[in-house]
């Protein structure tokens, strides 16, 4: 049986630079930084980090209504707000659709950390008896997508994927391949995240993965760049509709792009630290662009996942270099938006997938911002601090995560 053209037709994006879909693309091309003190946790004294990348002035109860919002972990309401947003984006009429061919997945990389924290406060000092009953389904993983099956009344496959920091494009790769192989019509899929907690910020500190250039948030992050120093964490959501082709020329639908491809690989090195090889990291890139029938020379763009931490960025530079040989390294245009979102942990390859959906249809890459110094390691092209306007044919966007999970996924210009 022959695969299915699958394309993008919806995006959400509730992210530290902007709260839908035009102020985050906004941001982006503007080269803004989300990053800022650390609001959302008291008495930082004790934290080596005291910065991030937060979600501002974000209103829940637009998207969500005030009862419900109370039973939510964060991640859950970002997760839900960007599904709606894309789902609306879409121009989706749920009332004349086969729901049984409409799926969801919306993952997360660590789940509803701010309500599991919170309710270990409450048994220590209260007892188990004054526990919330939505304690588990408040924080579990697959959540979110049972809150956007439960919107629109979705019957098609529903789950989700947590593969730390690859659980956003692991999730939008599965997808693809649901539809390709025609077990739905349409998927609601991406990434959404909420850690920034005492638990989420003090374990990434105690890892030394976070930058600590605490009295300059707004350049902490800076892929790429020889002073980099660990991620700034950042929180929020990114997800998209995708259908296929046929469907969504029927309903007479606005197409961003082809979703076109899709590889996963796994180093099998290290629980934290890249294959300093970039073996696997690289065929993972291969695997996604041959996928989409694609060789190297057609890849005009690749939205790194450009951590700002000095093995990630060494590795992923290496990784590059392998999967497109080095003298198409040395052509495509590299960009890592964590330099303005920072690193959304699950998130990212949910909102890094809408950033490579947008650079074919408006034809901009966004820059890396904060690169000012050189590293010998690393020496590409990663569109430096400025936006730049130039056809984008095809893209890949690359997420490695903990444990050595390694995800690419293929765009390409419907």
């Amino acid at each position: 049986m022959s695969r299915r053209k699958v394309v993008i037709t919806g995006m959400g994006a509730v992210t530290p630079i902007g709260n839908n879909l035009a102020e985050f693309w906004d941001g982006l091309k503007a080269g803004k930084s989300g990053g800022g003190r650390i609001t959302q946790i008291e008495n930082l004294e004790s934290f080596t980090t005291t910065i991030a990348a937060e979600v501002k002035n974000f209103n829940a109860e637009l998207y969500i209504s005030k009862k419900e919002v109370r039973k939510m972990d964060p991640f859950t309401q970002y997760g839900l707000a960007a599904s709606i947003m894309a789902a609306q984006d879409s121009g989706l009429d749920f009332t004349k659709e086969d729901l049984e061919k409409i799926g969801v997945i919306v993952s997360t990389g660590i789940g509803g950390l701010q309500v599991m924290e919170a309710s270990q406060d409450i048994y220590r000092e209260r007892g188990a008896g004054r526990l919330s009953p939505f304690v588990i389904p408040v924080m579990i993983t697959n959540i979110v997508s049972g809150h956007v099956a439960i919107q629109y009344g979705l019957k098609g496959p529903n789950f989700c994927v947590t593969s730390a920091c690859a659980s956003g494009t692991h999730s939008i790769g599965e997808a693809l391949r649901i539809i390709q192989h025609g077990e739905a019509d349409v998927m609601i899929t991406g990434g959404t995240e909420g850690a920034i907690t005492p638990l989420g910020v003090g374990g990434f500190c105690a890892l030394r993965a976070l930058t600590t250039r605490n009295d300059d948030p707004e350049h902490a992050s800076r892929p790429f760049d020889a002073g980099r120093d660990g991620f700034l964490i950042g929180e929020g959501a990114g997800v998209i509709v995708i259908e296929s082709e046929e469907h969504a020329k029927a309903r007479g639908a606005r197409i961003y792009c082809e979703l076109a491809g899709y590889g996963r690989t796994c180093d099998g090195h290290h629980i934290t630290a890249p294959d300093p090889d970039a073996v696997q990291a690289a065929r993972g890139m291969r695997l996604a662009f041959e996928d989409a029938g694609l060789k190297a020379e057609d890849i005009d763009y690749i939205n790194a996942h450009g951590t700002s931490t000095s093995l990630n960025d060494k590795g992923e530079t290496l990784a590059i270099k392998k999967a497109l040989g080095e003298t198409q390294a040395r052509k495509v245009a590299i960009s890592s938006t964590k330099s303005m979102t920072g690193h959304m942990l699950g998130a990212a390859g949910g909102v890094e997938a809408i950033a490579c959906a947008m650079a074919i249809y408006e034809g901009v890459i966004p820059p890396t911002i904060n690169y000012e110094t050189p590293d010998p390691d690393c020496d590409l092209d990663y569109v430096p601090n400025v936006a730049r306007k130039t056809e984008v044919r095809a893209a890949l966007s690359n997420s490695l995560g903990f444990g050595g999970h390694n995800a690419t996924l293929c765009f390409k210009k419907a």
